[in-house]
Protein backbone atom coordinates (compact mmCIF):
# COMPACT_ATOMS: atom_id res chain seq x y z
CA UNK A 1 0.00 0.00 0.00
CA UNK A 2 1.32 3.38 -0.95
CA UNK A 3 0.23 6.79 0.21
CA UNK A 4 1.72 10.04 -0.97
CA UNK A 5 0.62 13.21 0.73
CA UNK A 6 -1.59 15.42 -1.42
CA UNK A 7 -1.71 19.16 -0.78
CA UNK A 8 -5.21 20.30 0.16
CA UNK A 9 -5.54 22.40 -3.00
CA UNK A 10 -4.58 19.52 -5.32
CA UNK A 11 -7.45 17.29 -4.21
CA UNK A 12 -10.50 17.70 -6.47
CA UNK A 13 -12.95 17.97 -3.56
CA UNK A 14 -15.70 19.18 -5.91
CA UNK A 15 -15.54 15.84 -7.74
CA UNK A 16 -15.57 13.62 -4.64
CA UNK A 17 -18.75 12.71 -2.82
CA UNK A 18 -19.78 12.96 0.80
CA UNK A 19 -22.82 11.66 2.65
CA UNK A 20 -24.70 14.77 1.50
CA UNK A 21 -23.32 15.71 -1.91
CA UNK A 22 -19.94 16.95 -3.08
CA UNK A 23 -16.88 17.53 -0.92
CA UNK A 24 -16.42 21.17 -1.90
CA UNK A 25 -16.80 22.38 1.71
CA UNK A 26 -14.30 19.92 3.23
CA UNK A 27 -11.20 22.19 3.06
CA UNK A 28 -13.03 25.08 4.72
CA UNK A 29 -14.44 22.82 7.44
CA UNK A 30 -10.96 21.51 8.21
CA UNK A 31 -9.47 24.99 8.19
CA UNK A 32 -12.22 26.38 10.45
CA UNK A 33 -12.02 23.31 12.71
CA UNK A 34 -15.71 22.53 12.26
CA UNK A 35 -15.21 18.92 13.18
CA UNK A 36 -18.84 18.01 13.88
CA UNK A 37 -19.92 19.10 10.40
CA UNK A 38 -16.89 17.37 8.88
CA UNK A 39 -17.72 14.10 10.61
CA UNK A 40 -21.25 14.19 9.22
CA UNK A 41 -19.90 14.47 5.67
CA UNK A 42 -17.15 11.85 5.76
CA UNK A 43 -19.06 9.12 7.64
CA UNK A 44 -22.76 8.35 7.76
CA UNK A 45 -24.34 5.28 9.37
CA UNK A 46 -21.13 3.27 9.10
CA UNK A 47 -20.47 4.25 5.50
CA UNK A 48 -17.30 6.02 4.41
CA UNK A 49 -17.30 8.20 1.32
CA UNK A 50 -14.91 9.21 -1.46
CA UNK A 51 -13.68 12.19 0.57
CA UNK A 52 -12.94 10.19 3.73
CA UNK A 53 -9.35 9.02 3.14
CA UNK A 54 -8.42 12.49 1.86
CA UNK A 55 -10.00 14.30 4.81
CA UNK A 56 -8.26 11.92 7.22
CA UNK A 57 -4.98 12.53 5.42
CA UNK A 58 -5.35 16.31 5.75
CA UNK A 59 -6.22 16.11 9.44
CA UNK A 60 -3.41 13.70 10.26
CA UNK A 61 -0.87 15.75 8.30
CA UNK A 62 -1.33 18.74 10.58
CA UNK A 63 -1.64 16.86 13.86
CA UNK A 64 2.05 16.25 14.65
CA UNK A 65 2.98 19.85 13.80
CA UNK A 66 0.59 21.44 16.27
CA UNK A 67 0.89 21.93 20.01
CA UNK A 68 -0.84 19.09 21.85
CA UNK A 69 -2.89 21.72 23.68
CA UNK A 70 -4.54 22.69 20.38
CA UNK A 71 -6.04 19.24 19.81
CA UNK A 72 -9.78 19.32 20.39
CA UNK A 73 -12.03 16.52 21.55
CA UNK A 74 -14.23 17.12 18.49
CA UNK A 75 -11.25 16.39 16.22
CA UNK A 76 -10.57 13.10 17.99
CA UNK A 77 -14.29 12.35 17.67
CA UNK A 78 -13.90 12.57 13.86
CA UNK A 79 -11.25 9.83 13.99
CA UNK A 80 -13.38 7.76 16.35
CA UNK A 81 -16.48 7.99 14.15
CA UNK A 82 -14.48 6.89 11.12
CA UNK A 83 -12.80 4.07 13.07
CA UNK A 84 -16.21 2.76 14.12
CA UNK A 85 -16.91 2.15 10.42
CA UNK A 86 -13.95 -0.26 10.21
CA UNK A 87 -16.04 -3.39 10.52
CA UNK A 88 -14.90 -5.30 7.48
CA UNK A 89 -13.36 -8.68 8.30
CA UNK A 90 -11.67 -9.31 5.00
CA UNK A 91 -11.29 -7.78 1.62
CA UNK A 92 -14.13 -8.47 -0.77
CA UNK A 93 -12.05 -6.81 -3.46
CA UNK A 94 -8.46 -5.72 -3.75
CA UNK A 95 -7.95 -2.05 -2.96
CA UNK A 96 -6.14 0.16 -5.42
CA UNK A 97 -2.35 -0.14 -5.07
CA UNK A 98 -1.77 3.57 -4.48
CA UNK A 99 -4.20 5.93 -2.82
CA UNK A 100 -3.62 8.50 -5.59
CA UNK A 101 -5.33 6.11 -8.00
CA UNK A 102 -8.59 7.12 -6.34
CA UNK A 103 -8.15 10.51 -8.01
CA UNK A 104 -8.12 9.04 -11.51
CA UNK A 105 -10.77 10.31 -13.87
CA UNK A 106 -12.62 6.96 -13.90
CA UNK A 107 -13.43 7.31 -10.18
CA UNK A 108 -14.19 11.06 -10.09
CA UNK A 109 -17.61 12.57 -10.51
CA UNK A 110 -18.26 15.01 -13.39
CA UNK A 111 -17.19 18.64 -13.04
CA UNK A 112 -20.80 19.82 -13.01
CA UNK A 113 -23.27 18.62 -10.40
CA UNK A 114 -26.40 18.81 -12.58
CA UNK A 115 -26.42 15.07 -13.24
CA UNK A 116 -25.59 13.91 -9.72
CA UNK A 117 -29.04 12.54 -8.99
CA UNK A 118 -28.94 10.42 -12.15
CA UNK A 119 -25.46 9.19 -11.22
CA UNK A 120 -26.66 8.06 -7.77
CA UNK A 121 -29.42 6.07 -9.46
CA UNK A 122 -26.88 3.99 -11.37
CA UNK A 123 -26.34 0.46 -10.09
CA UNK A 124 -22.75 1.42 -9.28
CA UNK A 125 -22.26 5.19 -9.18
CA UNK A 126 -18.87 6.41 -10.36
CA UNK A 127 -16.25 5.90 -7.66
CA UNK A 128 -18.34 3.29 -5.84
CA UNK A 129 -17.27 0.23 -7.76
CA UNK A 130 -16.21 -2.44 -5.28
CA UNK A 131 -12.46 -1.84 -5.68
CA UNK A 132 -12.73 1.91 -5.08
CA UNK A 133 -15.30 1.60 -2.30
CA UNK A 134 -13.15 -0.91 -0.39
CA UNK A 135 -10.19 1.42 -0.87
CA UNK A 136 -11.92 4.26 1.01
CA UNK A 137 -12.03 2.02 4.09
CA UNK A 138 -8.59 0.45 3.67
CA UNK A 139 -6.74 3.74 3.16
CA UNK A 140 -8.64 5.56 5.89
CA UNK A 141 -7.84 2.80 8.35
CA UNK A 142 -4.25 2.41 7.19
CA UNK A 143 -3.53 6.11 7.75
CA UNK A 144 -5.10 6.05 11.19
CA UNK A 145 -3.17 2.93 12.13
CA UNK A 146 0.03 4.70 11.13
CA UNK A 147 -0.95 7.50 13.53
CA UNK A 148 -1.30 5.19 16.56
CA UNK A 149 1.97 6.44 18.13
CA UNK A 150 0.77 10.01 17.69
CA UNK A 151 -2.59 9.23 19.29
CA UNK A 152 -0.79 7.48 22.16
CA UNK A 153 1.41 10.52 22.71
CA UNK A 154 -1.57 12.86 22.82
CA UNK A 155 -3.35 10.55 25.29
CA UNK A 156 -0.28 10.64 27.55
CA UNK A 157 -0.02 14.41 27.46
CA UNK A 158 -3.73 15.26 27.52
CA UNK A 159 -5.55 13.46 30.33
CA UNK A 160 -8.80 15.16 29.30
CA UNK A 161 -8.60 13.39 25.92
CA UNK A 162 -7.30 10.08 27.27
CA UNK A 163 -10.74 8.34 27.51
CA UNK A 164 -11.77 9.07 23.91
CA UNK A 165 -8.26 8.31 22.63
CA UNK A 166 -8.22 5.03 24.56
CA UNK A 167 -11.45 4.06 22.82
CA UNK A 168 -9.99 4.99 19.44
CA UNK A 169 -6.75 3.12 20.09
CA UNK A 170 -8.60 0.01 21.21
CA UNK A 171 -10.63 0.01 17.99
CA UNK A 172 -7.49 0.34 15.88
CA UNK A 173 -5.37 -2.12 17.86
CA UNK A 174 -8.11 -4.78 17.93
CA UNK A 175 -7.83 -5.01 14.16
CA UNK A 176 -4.12 -5.85 14.24
CA UNK A 177 -4.61 -9.52 13.26
CA UNK A 178 -6.62 -8.53 10.21
CA UNK A 179 -3.84 -6.24 9.03
CA UNK A 180 -1.16 -8.84 9.69
CA UNK A 181 -3.04 -11.18 7.36
CA UNK A 182 -3.07 -8.63 4.53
Amino acid sequence: MQIAYQEMLTIPWHRLTTAYGRGTKIPALIEMEQYDKLAQLIEHQGTLWQVTPWAIQQLLQTLPNRPVTSVKKEEIQVYLVVACAFTWDGLTSSPVQHMDELLQEKWLWPEVEEEDEEEWEEEEPRGYEECAFMSYYVYSEYQMREAIPLFQNIATMRKDLAPILTELLELLENRQKLWEAM
